[in-house]
């Protein structure tokens, strides 16, 4: 079985896989890292994203050995020594997640942008979290925990 070389949350790891595998099926099986979730698996729902060298990526049809050479930024490596990162401080907060589903695309969508832009406008916003669906409606919530990040309020 090949060998594919992924750096994820600032560690390096070795996996065998085919090299197509998506590479949301090597963090979750592979690694134990199970934020990112399959949703609709056409990339169409957001539910898979991680961030990829700093951008938000979708990962359940994009093939594991195309992520090797970047850096991988899974939910779980937004925490910093145990401690939630701000915008996931405000989405616990505000209640921003109704089942769960979609979170983690969603912190790492605003993640992305806050990372580019810490004062986007609401446009922004929207136009950032526009591929991430949520089917329980928690939207004005996640829009109010990006605000409190973006207001100095997490």
């Amino acid at each position: 079985m090949p060998k594919i070389s992924l750096k994820v949350n600032g560690k390096n790891f070795t996996v065998e896989c085919d090299p197509a595998t998506p590479l949301l099926y090597v963090l979750r099986n592979q690694l134990d890292l199970v934020g990112a979730k399959l949703g609709c698996g056409l990339e169409q729902c957001g539910a898979c994203a991680v961030l990829v060298d700093g951008e938000d990526a979708l990962t359940c049809v994009r093939a594991a050995s195309e992520f090797e050479g970047t850096e991988i930024t899974t939910v779980e490596g937004l925490a910093e020594g145990g401690r939630l990162s701000p915008l996931q401080q405000a989405f616990l907060e505000e209640g921003a997640a109704q089942c769960g589903y979609c979170t983690a695309g969603l912190v790492v969508a605003a993640t992305a942008l806050l990372e580019k832009n810490s004062k986007p406008d609401p446009g922004e916003i929207r136009d950032a979290l526009q591929e991430h669906l949520c089917r329980c409606g928690s939207h004005l919530r996640v829009l109010k925990a990006i605000d409190r990040v973006v207001d100095g309020g997490a």
